[in-house]
């Protein structure tokens, strides 16, 4: 039988709208799961994207810590070679302090640079039951303990996770952020210690030898080409002018201090401006990531007539006790945030006690 036009239109849109309809349930079914939803759709269709950008900064990161080691020698070397010879002929006593101050800010520098490039920032424990998780990983599918986030670039889940530092090859985390936070301060100390000392090398390095060299150096020399004795005035004709450079030293200790001019400037504004910035986060008992979720979540409750807050802010000075890992009497002191050391935080960043309770503890401690 035949079948008529009507029947094989209705043959086709039944089979459109079946095939529709299919697609139409796999998409939603996507976000039937409490683990996908369009969040995590979006992050699947900007993947490659981010695994090229990932995998960029995991490549380069090697070659960020090898420059970083090459600029900090230089600058060391320089202020040796130049600053401290300069001190020295000028007022070895003061020469002698600042030998003192200068290494007592190198030996931090690099200690805590040293500190947080090796020591790993903390990861979750695996094989093992952890009871104190809150949630899984969507990207590795694995329990998250609390303030726990997940590196794309190291593809794991870091403890207290404040944010992956390409300068240091590594996460900044638990067991490591004092160690990043105390670079950052020491070298904008640092940089600071350079310039106020090195503005008189350089004003008289550079600026004042630049005005001599130009009536010096720069000045012309004529010589007589005629093989005949000197006549008393000068021919233009007979005679070629040939100007005296600089000698190679002027240039060289020119250049090296032009060199520590550009990096320590550069690096004490934009570390000093980094060290503020963290400072407040600790001030708050916060990290990073923490600060951009509290301050969403602070807008959200806001919203509706409340109030956020942060269940890991003990105070501002019990925050900074317990960042810097130290404890009133005990061994751990204030040297040990002057001075390097290599004592670990409290806690093993699996657990975080809420600050109410903390609160309440110490008010009984002091009214029992």
């Amino acid at each position: 039988m035949v079948l008529s036009i009507f029947e094989i239109y209705s043959n086709i849109r039944s089979r459109i709208l079946w095939h529709w309809e299919n697609i139409e349930l796999c998409f939603k079914s996507l976000f039937f799961n409490t683990h996908l939803d369009q969040n995590y759709f979006s992050d699947v269709l900007m993947e490659p994207i981010f695994s090229v950008v990932d995998n960029f900064t995991k490549f380069l990161g090697p070659f960020f810590v090898l420059c970083v080691i090459l600029i900090m020698t230089t600058v060391i070397a320089i202020a040796y070679f130049i600053g401290l010879p300069y001190w020295w002929n000028k007022n070895p006593n003061a020469a002698v302090i600042l030998v003192i101050v200068g290494n007592w800010l190198k030996w931090n520098t690099l200690f805590h640079y040293y500190k947080g490039v090796v020591t790993p920032p903390g990861y979750p424990p695996k094989g093992t039951v952890i009871q104190e998780a809150v949630s899984i990983c969507k990207k590795c599918i694995s329990p998250k303990p609390p303030r726990t986030h997940h590196c794309s670039v190291c593809n794991r889940c870091i403890l207290k996770m404040d944010h992956h530092c390409p300068w240091l090859n590594n996460c900044v985390g638990h067991y490591n952020h004092r160690y990043f936070f105390m670079y950052m301060v020491f070298i904008s100390m640092s940089t600071l210690f350079i310039m106020v000392f090195g503005y008189e090398i350089a004003y008289t390095e550079v600026w004042l030898k630049e005005i001599i060299s130009e009536e010096v150096y720069g000045h012309p020399i004529r010589f007589d080409n005629s093989n005949i004795i000197p006549v008393p005035e000068w021919d233009n004709t007979t005679c070629t002018e040939l100007p005296v450079e600089p000698p190679p030293a002027f240039l060289w200790r020119k250049r090296a201090i032009f060199f520590m001019a550009f990096i320590c400037s550069g690096a004490f504004i934009a570390l000093t401006w980094l060290s503020i910035w963290h400072a407040k986060h600790i001030l708050r008992g916060e990290t990073s990531i923490e600060g951009h979720i509290n301050k969403a979540e602070s807008k959200r409750l806001a919203a509706l007539n409340q109030k956020y807050i942060n269940p890991y802010n003990y105070g501002p000075d019990e925050n900074f006790k317990i960042f810097f890992g130290i404890e009133d009497g005990s061994y751990r002191s204030w040297l040990h945030i002057f001075f390097p050391s290599s004592h670990r935080p409290f806690g093993d960043g699996l657990t975080w006690q809420n600050a109410n309770h903390i609160n309440k503890t110490i008010e009984e401690k002091k009214y029992p």
